[in-house]
């Protein structure tokens, strides 16, 4: 597979780019909006359904287009497949949008979501797609949307949803931690670490990321306050003391090694913006890696693995990493050339096919050999 390392942002187009990424997760507050019963017991109305040939499938001169028109939205900022193998994509902006295999279908505050920006999916054991918006959460039960907010106990700017593996839903604001309890969401309380520099990307405590790892210890990305892991009694924290490159935790994963990786962003206090950046936690010690373009002194958002086991990393400004537990390899090459300026990677998915799919600022995108395609209303989809 081929690597490409030679295609970077300038750096006012890096912070343009920073600024409409922090739009994704934290714009709107989680003011209160009253449950309707127009959007418990009425099946949605959907906008918009588009069949995924109508737009000239086969024609890769519409690909090339970059008109935000023939995109599915201009930010895809969630992917998730579901258990029948529907594809669900957050937006931002443009609501929620599902592809079942022929039609796309937007779903919007029209049919009940409680706000156009979805920034975080799951699914239940029941099959109820659970949706974080910036405007709160809601549950989708495949015929209506009961949303939950402020009335329901859930507090603060944009929702960050996790199931766990008891199927305990848990929920991340700029507020904090909540737990679901069947009928609302109550404060989970999370300690204060001993941080001698206070600086943040957005809002001080903010909980960018909730991951579970294989023991059980559950783990909490905040903003300006590092990592903290719970193991059901007591909690741990990790920050800057221990390695980290910034307290600004965006995104943890564990790998089939039984790491734990940090993507950690820069602040905007002038004195902490070429912090940020990847690292390594492997139980013992903390590792970063300076020597890789884009992965030390820059916004890491988001990471995730395939089934292969390969570490997937979105770097600002540069591309997509790919780690395969000895190298890294980039990929920033695209049929779009008024990406190149924005690289800001969002959304990562592997589906049951085994294709990739990546939400950028800018479209949705599937992986073919070393290059990102831009997939349309249109296509491709196979």
């Amino acid at each position: 597979m081929g690597i490409n390392k030679s295609k970077c942002m300038k750096r006012a187009s890096r912070i343009d780019c920073i600024l409409l990424l922090l739009c994704v997760w934290a714009f709107a507050a989680c003011t209160g909006q009253k449950k309707s019963k127009a959007s418990e017991d009425s099946s949605p109305q959907t906008n918009t359904s588009t069949p995924t040939g109508s737009l000239g499938n086969g024609s890769m001169s519409l690909f090339l287009q970059p008109d935000s028109a023939l995109q599915i939205a201009e930010y895809v900022v969630e992917i998730w497949e579901d258990q029948k193998g529907n594809l669900w994509f957050g937006t931002m902006a443009q609501g929620l949008v599902r592809y079942d295999g022929k039609l796309l279908t937007y779903f919007t505050t029209k049919d009940g979501l409680p706000e156009n920006t979805v920034v975080s999916i799951v699914e239940d054991k029941e099959g109820n797609i659970w949706l974080g918006t910036h405007m709160g959460a809601a549950k989708y039960d495949g015929k209506s949307f009961t949303r939950y907010n402020h009335s329901q106990g859930l507090q603060g700017m944009g929702c960050k949803l996790m199931i766990d593996q008891k199927g305990n839903l848990w929920a991340g604001t700029n507020s904090g931690v909540f737990q679901f309890d069947g009928k609302g969401f109550v404060p989970f309380e999370l300690p204060q670490p001993k941080i001698d520099a206070s600086s943040y990307k957005w809002t001080k405590g903010k909980v960018w990321e909730l991951m579970e790892d294989r023991e059980g210890n559950m783990w909490f990305g905040r903003d300006g306050l590092g990592a903290c892991k719970y193991d059901g009694e007591s909690f741990t924290h990790f920050t800057k003391q221990e390695g980290l490159p910034s307290n600004n935790v965006s995104s943890i994963l564990q790998d089939q090694a039984g790491n734990i990786w940090f993507g950690c962003l820069s602040s905007d206090f002038p004195e902490y913006r070429n912090e940020g950046g990847l690292a390594r936690y492997d139980g013992k010690s903390m590792q970063q890696y300076p020597n890789e373009k884009g992965l030390s002194n820059n916004d890491i958002y988001t990471l995730a693995q395939d089934r292969a086991g390969n570490v997937w990393i979105g770097a600002i400004g540069h591309g997509v990493y790919r780690y395969d537990g000895e190298t890294f390899a980039l990929f920033a090459e695209t049929d779009r050339t008024d990406l190149i300026e924005r690289m800001g990677l969002q959304a990562f998915w592997e589906d049951r096919k085994g294709t990739i799919w990546l939400g950028f600022s800018g479209g949705l995108f599937r992986l073919e050999g070393d290059k990102m395609m831009n997939v349309t209303k249109g296509g491709p989809w196979d």
